[in-house]
């Protein structure tokens, strides 16, 4: 029997991750400032790609805790 290397919780906080990861770079794109110099592509988008990697960390080092 396989067993898989994370929890179901681990696999859910990935998937946040990266949907955080897609948004932000979504953002960044979207922005219509010429060379993304505007308010989305300098200071909005940056911040959520941010909290996207943080919360991959975070899923990656997350241990449930033991009963």
């Amino acid at each position: 029997m396989s067993k898989l290397a994370f929890g179901k919780r681990n696999y859910q906080l990935m998937i946040a991750g990266l949907l955080l990861l897609v948004i932000g770079f979504t953002i960044m794109a979207l922005d219509s400032e010429p060379y993304g110099f505007g308010f989305l592509g300098l200071t909005l988008s940056p911040i959520i790609v941010l909290a996207g990697f943080i919360t991959e960390i975070v899923a990656i080092l997350y241990t449930p805790k033991q009963k």
